[in-house]
């Protein structure tokens, strides 16, 4: 089987390059990142697809700078929406499949309980109407589509919130950190260690049945906010004496609109594949052990 990988060098793209070459059944992996092709070239993007012909697409590039996106509306569409839309387009016509990955963000966080699939996304942020666009875009033109929604994702590599918190609590005695926002903290080690399997899934299975196609949720168990995983990195780090206090959203306003509460069901991935990614404590000392 032929894989073809966007998003090569971002964070999540790295550890699946890493991975992917390595499981049986995968002949041949190509990965494109920022350097090789542009996303919102759509033009070349269609190009390469039809060149490498592969038997599946997974795409883990995506325009995620939430706020400089409400300014960047027409690039941010380019990349979140309009690519996927021709990747989902060529893989139809190569009689591929494609697994695709979103946000939380398509969300407006006014639940009181975990998301499912079922309810109704409401984005406030171009950053989410444009992942939700997108995800519509595979959903109608591949029926061999998986769309993987996660949340807060980090790892030891990149610019994310994990490294941020490290480079502030080496520099200062006291970090602010939002506390009424609340979420689950993902590594892409589990991503990766879960997308692994739904590669073999449709190796094994010559695909994604319409049955199967569809969103599923994919983050790590539990819940907490952005200072309490904060919290949880410097109680881990070597900067354990810094302390971090609890501020409102709005005493940090952005340009973006966040939501305050995405936290995401992830019975139905495990109801259908049996995959249960670990709770986020366990993933983030993992991930901190890879330094």
């Amino acid at each position: 089987m032929k894989i073809l990988l966007f998003g090569r060098d971002g964070q999540l793209g790295t550890h699946l390059n890493e991975s992917l070459a390595d499981v049986a059944g995968v002949e041949q992996l190509s990965g494109y990142g920022i350097d090789d092709l542009d996303l919102s070239y759509l033009e070349r993007l269609r190009q390469v697809i039809n060149d490498e012909k592969p038997n599946l697409i997974i795409n883990a590039a995506a325009y995620t700078a939430v706020d400089r996106a409400e300014s960047e509306v027409e690039l941010a569409a380019k990349v979140n929406a309009e690519a996927p839309s021709v990747m989902a387009k060529a893989a139809t016509a190569l009689n591929a499949g494609i697994i695709h990955y979103s946000t939380d963000y398509v969300f407006d966080g006014t639940a009181t309980e975990s998301y499912s699939e079922d309810d109704q996304p409401n984005p406030e942020s171009v950053y989410g109407s444009t992942k939700l666009d997108g995800e519509n875009a595979v959903l109608t033109h591949c029926r061999n589509s998986l769309i993987l929604r996660t949340s807060w994702v980090y790892s030891m590599h990149g610019q994310n919130f994990l490294r941020t918190m490290l480079r502030l609590a080496a520099e200062r005695d006291e970090l602010k950190v939002v506390g009424d926002q609340i979420g689950a903290p993902t590594t892409t080690r589990a991503l990766t260690d879960a997308t692994l399997k739904l590669v073999q899934y449709f190796m094994l299975n010559d695909g994604f049945s319409e049955t199967i196609s569809g969103v599923y949720h994919m983050t790590c168990g539990g819940e907490t906010s952005w200072c309490g995983f904060a919290r949880a990195i410097v109680a881990a780090s070597e900067f354990s004496d810094t302390r971090v206090l609890d501020i409102p959203t709005a005493d940090y306003p952005t340009p973006a609109k966040r939501p305050a509460y995405t936290v995401l069901s992830n019975k139905k991935l495990f109801d259908t594949f049996g995959i249960r990614l670990p709770d986020w404590e366990a993933a983030l000392s993992e991930c901190m052990q890879e330094e």
